[in-house]
């Protein structure tokens, strides 16, 4: 079994920052690429970020120049530094982790998400 869990939500004002963190925890062998998405009331989930083991990252549009994406591999944890943060980013933020498992088999695996509400 594997857990995603993702931590340091909560309510900013506009122009404030977060950090998100998601821990990933359970029968890891490797873990592959990480992701950010964000779900918002009535909208489809999307794209925030992603990170490969490598480093490699990937921003969607509204996240560059204001958010960070980040991951420390040997704990198995990622992180988003989000500033300037908007009331439109408000949403639910969910980590994804595609990992390599001691089944031996690549897996894809969703946190339950962390609320972040921007308002004043």
């Amino acid at each position: 079994q594997v857990q995603l869990v993702e931590s340091g939500g909560g309510l900013v004002q506009p122009g404030g920052s977060l950090r998100l963190s998601c821990a990933a925890s359970g029968s890891i062998l490797k873990i592959n690429v990480m992701g950010w998405y964000r779900q918002a009331p009535g909208k489809q989930r999307e794209l925030v970020a992603t990170i490969t083991n490598g480093g490699s990252t990937n921003y969607a549009d509204f996240a560059k120049d204001r958010f960070t994406i980040s991951r420390d591999i040997a704990k198995n944890t990622m992180f988003l530094q989000m500033n300037s943060l908007k009331p439109e980013d408000t949403a639910v933020y969910l980590c994804n982790a595609l990992i390599y498992t001691m089944s031996q088999e690549f897996r894809n695996y969703w946190g339950k998400g962390t609320l972040v509400t921007v308002s004043s």
